[in-house]
């Protein structure tokens, strides 16, 4: 269940370069302060010249992983969103480059769930938060195939000790 108190107010940039996807957001996140970008030099001129509480950003069609490098040097939340650039590669890339969280475009009517999940995180002291991949596990592995962590097994090893969320974080974070 969404908590919308915890995005009223919140200043949010959301970058894609599909004029749809900024509209659907703009609709849904109608309690939060919302500026968005279709290009990466508008989304660089508002990342380098504004802070935000959170931003989204797509990967493909707007340097999507330039802009999170950006947003990650400024402390500024991320993240990604994407469909074409669904990949196991990308998602491994995007925690690596500090990404909140990897949202596949097919989850765009869940995006409130996952910002609020990085809100309380915040709030909470919870630097790495995995709740997000908790509620996505199944979907990557319908996705990606079975075994698709095999290939990169050290790192979802310790991405598992790194984000493991405990009972505890996540009664915090409900």
């Amino acid at each position: 269940m969404a908590d919308k108190n915890v995005l009223k107010g919140k200043k949010i940039l959301v970058v894609d370069d599909e004029a749809d996807v900024l509209g659907t957001l703009v609709e849904m996140l109608d309690t939060c302060d919302i500026e968005t970008a279709s290009t990466y030099e508008a989304a660089k001129e508002f990342l380098e010249t504004k802070v935000y509480d959170a931003v989204i950003l797509d990967i493909m069609g707007v340097r999507g992983f330039d802009l999170l490098e950006l947003a990650a040097r400024k402390k500024m939340p991320a993240l990604m969103l994407t469909a074409h650039g669904l990949s196991p590669d990308n998602l491994i890339g995007s925690i690596r480059l500090g990404a909140k969280s990897y949202i596949p475009k097919d989850k765009i009517g869940e995006i409130d769930i996952y910002l609020e999940e990085i809100f309380h995180a915040k709030e909470k002291g919870i630097e790495k938060s995995g709740a997000w991949f908790a509620r996505l596990s199944s979907f990557f592995d319908e996705r990606f195939g079975h075994g698709w962590k095999n290939k990169d097994k050290k790192f979802w090893s310790e991405f598992d000790k790194t984000y493991q969320v405990s009972k505890d974080e996540l009664q915090k974070l409900l």
